[in-house]
């Protein structure tokens, strides 16, 4: 299903079993694969690879040139910058344990998250920076680092 209040850009791939809410923008040359969902006013940069079974939950912003992989969940409220590779089953979230939205994961240009990664709600990932798969982000990464682990820890700053 896709809205008629959606803006989808030239040149827009689009798979089967695709559901496309009111208020999404898609840029040019995306390519959203099968059983994606976009809900309401997420905006998607051009020349983005949605691949299979990815959702938002809405009012999230993912650049230019993104890569979000297979089973990748955006909360509500996240931000995904420019160049930045979203590896497969990356969860985020944007409630605190009072079930209270506080905002979803803020993530800078150029960065990569690994395979299973958890994004905590309101936490900032700087420019270029890195999570190992399987880490548990539970607050701010500055850029140019490489963090890993449960809960995810500084291993390497990148020069």
């Amino acid at each position: 299903m896709i809205s008629s209040k959606a803006t989808i850009g030239r040149n827009v791939e689009i798979g089967n079993y695709v559901v496309i809410e009111d208020g999404v923008v898609i840029g040019d040359g995306t390519v959203i694969k099968n059983f994606v969902e976009l809900r309401q006013n997420t905006i998607v940069g051009e020349n983005c690879y949605i691949d299979s079974r990815v959702s938002t939950s809405g009012n999230c912003k993912i650049g230019n040139n993104v890569t979000l992989r297979y089973d990748t969940i955006i909360a509500r409220g996240c931000e995904i910058g420019d160049n930045t590779y979203v590896c497969p089953r990356v969860m985020t979230n944007n409630l605190d344990t009072g079930k209270e939205q506080i905002g979803g994961a803020k993530v800078g240009k150029n960065c990569f998250i690994g395979t299973n990664t958890v994004l905590q709600h309101g936490i900032t990932i700087g420019e270029n920076s890195v999570t190992g798969s399987m880490s548990f982000v539970t607050k701010d990464i500055p850029a140019n680092e490489i963090w890993i682990g449960t809960p995810a820890k500084l291993y390497k700053k990148i020069e």
